[in-house]
């Protein structure tokens, strides 16, 4: 990344931490353009080169966040099995961010705009971690469904675990309730291990040379 892609990326990074915070201490439907552009120190029409709104500005950095899950499970060993590797990535990923915002996500979650926007990026923010899963799989994104499947049954379960943790926030720590729905779609990602297993098995043993004895 060259300095001006720094410099886009550190004003993009500021007009959203600027739109987190004045939606925070207002809420979001009280948030103008204008307040977030000049809490980040830009004019409203250089906020328009980055945003098309505020839902948008205010989604960000959960959604760079999430893009971020494909390097966690790049960084797995290559010889970790598929399920472990995938549930070590997303538990890794969220504790070294420490326990999640509770107002932020409170937030995202029960307003009906931030919630639509962050769902519309979804695609957008998994791409990286159905590219990651391919990889380790050895296969083609765009042919197979598999990587595909596993990213958004792993966003589930972490959207379920967020929403179970926001009502019931008081009583367990966001990592257990984020580990326990993660095992619970893990086996996914085993079976298709062992799936896989067995075939490159069957492969190499179709392979081999006739042995037998012939006259």
């Amino acid at each position: 990344m060259n300095l001006r892609e720094r410099k886009k990326e550190a004003t993009r990074r500021a007009l959203s931490l600027a739109a987190v915070e004045l939606a925070l201490e207002h809420g979001p439907e009280n948030v103008r353009v204008e307040d977030i552009a000049a809490a980040a120190g830009v004019s409203p029409r250089t906020y328009n080169n980055y945003f098309p709104s505020r839902e948008a500005a205010i989604c960000a950095v959960p959604i760079a966040r999430n893009q971020l899950l494909g390097e966690r499970l790049r960084a797995r060993p290559a010889e970790e099995p598929l399920d472990e590797a995938c549930v070590g990535a997303v538990l890794e990923h969220y504790r070294d961010q420490s326990t999640p915002d509770q107002r932020i996500m409170k937030m995202i979650f029960c307003n009906p705009a931030l919630h639509g926007e962050f769902h519309r990026n979804h695609k957008a923010a998994t791409a990286p971690l159905v590219e990651a899963i391919a990889e380790r799989c050895g296969v083609d994104p765009e042919h197979d469904l598999f990587p595909s499947l596993l990213a958004a049954t792993l966003g589930t379960a972490v959207r379920i675990a967020t929403q179970h943790w926001l009502e019931h926030g008081a009583e367990r720590r966001f990592p257990d309730v984020l580990r326990e729905a993660l095992l619970g779609v893990a086996p996914l990602a085993a079976a298709y291990d062992r799936h896989r297993s067995l075939s490159d098995d069957r492969a190499a043993s179709s392979a081999e040379p006739d042995r037998s004895d012939h006259p």
